[in-house]
């Protein structure tokens, strides 16, 4: 599987924010009266499910549609608008049921963490796209003005709050992507995880003999194991240290308002 081998925001921008926010003109009656929009961005959703993005074109959302290819262009101009119709339809709450939580601003982050891995894991295809540029509709604001709700009491700057749901997105990619592609290599492969190890076991036993790598030889046997929760752990201490930044933040002095009052100066004596 590609990475980034599509651009969110790369269509019409301008037509996209139509289709996403409803706004923009609705198509005319045509020989298809039960194709819309919500149809065809689903068809596209359940094809780059099953089969990747690469294989989302107009023409093969058509045909599962049962449809010609011009139809659909009566309601999106092209996969680059579908794409973004795509990316929005896949943040609804239906799709991402996990509420932030209740419980502070770390509890908000820690189901964020979870909820969008989950949705990573259900569209892989996500991890095709650029989302560098993203076209923002109401399923992708609803998101964050949710999260943005649960963590404002962390008493940080607006940025900063910003640059903590990046922090955690960031994170949740990149072990999204190391687990899908370790799917796929699997796949792809013919040979499990277990299969693929065990091919390398006679070398790495020499090496680890060798007396080149003491500490490596001296790990313990459930280290490179499937037990240990490397997600959990590594969310946990990206938590950890936001943690102990907001009650630095907090526990700072906060500056004295600026009266325009020269406070070094004696108080002026009565005549």
């Amino acid at each position: 599987m590609a990475s980034g081998t599509e651009t969110s925001g790369s269509g019409d921008i301008a037509r996209t924010l139509e289709l996403l926010w409803d706004t923009g003109p609705r198509p005319s009656r045509g020989p298809r009266p039960g194709l819309t929009l919500e149809r065809i961005v689903e068809a596209a959703v359940q094809v780059a499910d099953r089969e990747g993005l690469g294989a989302v074109s107009m023409r093969r959302i058509a045909t599962e549609l049962g449809t010609g290819t011009m139809s659909l262009y009566r309601y999106v101009p092209g996969k680059g608008e579908l794409i973004d119709l795509m990316l929005d339809r896949v943040q609804r709450p239906s799709e991402n049921p996990a509420e932030p939580g209740d419980d502070g601003w770390r509890s908000a982050l820690h189901a964020l963490g979870h909820a969008t891995l989950a949705l990573y894991r259900r569209h892989t295809w996500l991890l095709e796209v650029n989302q560098s540029r993203p076209i923002l509709g109401p399923s992708a604001l609803d998101g964050m003005e949710r999260v943005l709700t649960r963590i404002k009491p962390m008493g940080l700057t607006d940025p900063e709050l910003l640059s903590v749901i990046l922090l955690v997105d960031g994170y949740v990619v990149g072990a999204a992507r190391t687990q899908v592609y370790a799917e796929e290599a699997e796949r792809t492969s013919g040979l499990t995880d277990a299969q693929f190890w065990e091919a390398q076991e006679p070398t790495l036993v020499k090496a680890m003999t060798s007396g080149r790598y003491p500490v490596l030889a001296g790990m313990s046997e459930d280290t490179f194991g499937p037990g240990f929760d490397h997600f959990e752990f590594g969310l946990q201490r990206i938590l950890d240290g936001l943690e102990v930044f907001v009650a630095a933040r907090n526990a700072a002095p906060v500056p004295a308002a600026d009266t325009g009052t020269d406070c070094s100066a004696p108080p002026e004596q009565p005549s």
